[in-house]
């Protein structure tokens, strides 16, 4: 039995995007879904409610829109790779998105953040930083609810998230 998996979602993006908030690769409910964030105990859509001060809608299209009206995208660092369960750390022989192709069709990105350290150490590895050409980035910590070796409370978590307040709209 194989255990590798492609990536089925695509980037979550308008021309308007500020800013890409950069995953590593959707865990298992998130594929089954195909929805990104799709267990409910993951800390990513409370974030974002947080610091839009919305109510995030059950609908996972609203969801989306709610994300593109206020200038955010979402994609992962990759396309494919082998994997048991949803851990990132059992992640193995990924392949990276084109974020090449990405930067060049949505210029306007200003900030990339990445949503833990995976989706950080894949990005460098396989694609390089030089590829974020002046843009603003940032590793975050993750949103994911399995609990890691540098785990912070939600508070934590929005505190540091909040760095991308001053790229959204008024």
């Amino acid at each position: 039995m194989s255990n590798e998996l492609k990536n089925v979602l695509p980037p979550v993006i308008s021309l308007s995007s500020k800013v890409l908030i950069v995953g590593s690769m959707p865990g298992k409910q998130s594929l089954e879904k195909q929805q990104y964030y799709g267990n409910p105990r993951n800390h990513f859509w409370p974030i974002i409610g947080e610091i839009l001060e919305v109510e995030i809608p059950q609908d996972y299209e609203q969801r989306l829109t709610l994300l593109k009206s206020n200038h955010i995208g979402l994609w992962d660092t990759i396309e494919s790779c082998e994997r048991k369960g949803s851990l990132d750390a059992t992640i193995r022989n990924e392949k990276p998105n084109d974020f090449k192709a990405l930067f060049k069709n949505y210029p306007n990105i200003e900030l990339v953040l990445f949503n833990g350290t995976k989706a950080f150490e894949v990005f460098k590895k396989h694609i390089g930083l030089d590829v974020l050409d002046g843009r603003a980035y940032q590793k975050m910590p993750s949103t994911s609810p399995i609990p890691g070796k540098n785990i912070k409370s939600f508070e934590e978590k929005l505190q540091d998230w909040r760095v991308m307040h001053s790229y959204l709209p008024k």
